[in-house]
């Protein structure tokens, strides 16, 4: 009997999973970019950015501008991309298109702390480790 709960609490939570992994690759972040490109003026694009990652997927992220730098916390494992060295991405940011260097902060838990103070003010600080996700921090490039 007990066998049988946990094989029908596994497969729930696989199918919440897959629902929910459904649902953001195909409704919610198509909706998220065509939002940020059809309207860099919104309320939306003034705290998401859209971002080309190296291996040619596009996702929309919370983002922070300070400067010549934009800062973002990846919540999934895409964050491994940039964990090896800086590789070369293209943001847009309210309707501007932008390239820079993008490259995981994996060793420096004070920066990452300060720096998600203002990036994510209400996330809770209590989860452990990397489960508050990851910083990647991209250095814009210069115009010439």
């Amino acid at each position: 009997m007990l066998l049988k709960i946990l094989a029908s609490f596994v497969c729930l939570v696989v199918v919440l999973f897959l629902g929910y992994y459904l649902y953001a690759r195909l409704v919610g972040n198509p909706a998220v970019i065509e939002e940020l490109r059809a309207d860099p003026n919104s309320a939306r694009a003034a705290r998401a950015m859209l971002i080309s990652l190296p291996d040619g997927r596009e996702l929309p992220v919370n983002y922070l501008r300070e400067g010549e730098m934009v800062y973002m916390g990846v919540d999934g494992l895409w964050w491994r991309l940039f964990a090896d060295e800086a590789k070369s991405v293209t943001l847009l940011i309210r309707g501007e298109t932008l390239t820079g260097r993008a490259r995981a902060i994996l060793d420096d838990p004070a920066h990452t702390t300060d720096v998600f103070s203002r990036l994510r003010p209400t996330a809770p600080t209590w989860l452990p480790g990397r489960m508050g996700g990851v910083l990647v921090e991209i250095a814009l490039d210069s115009e010439e």
